[in-house]
């Protein structure tokens, strides 16, 4: 079964480094510069997980992990934020989200993070 890592970050030093990281331990990843790009091509996959930042230029993580669950995708997501914001994180737990990592975070605790959700994502989105 595919599984793929939709990466979502406005920052493309940010979005490439998670890229390789992810691509060098054998996960299928794609990346997009924000949302809206993600929207216009939504996640096929019947299963994987969703990282997405925080803080992008036309909204944020959350807003478009709302717009994914309303869509159908119900894939496991990760939030990533540079704040330490006790509301953010607040409203990440309502939604759902599988973890909440403050930037900068070391190599394994994403990966972890990444492979906890592709455990849990298996058959999670709508064909």
């Amino acid at each position: 079964m595919e599984s793929t890592v939709f990466i979502v970050d406005d920052d493309e030093a940010v979005r490439d480094s998670l890229r390789v990281l992810l691509e060098t331990h054998g996960c299928s990843v794609r990346a997009f510069a924000s949302g809206a790009a993600l929207l216009e091509s939504p996640p096929v996959a019947v299963a994987g997980c969703l990282v997405l930042d925080y803080h992008m230029p036309q909204g944020n993580g959350l807003d478009l992990l709302d717009e994914l669950r309303a869509r159908q995708v119900m894939l496991p997501a990760i939030l990533i934020t540079g704040l330490g914001d006790p509301r953010i994180a607040s409203r990440a737990d309502e939604a759902g989200v599988l973890a909440v990592l403050q930037k900068p975070f070391p190599d394994h605790v994403l990966l972890d993070a990444v492979e906890r959700a592709r455990r849990a994502g298996r058959g999670s989105t709508k064909p």
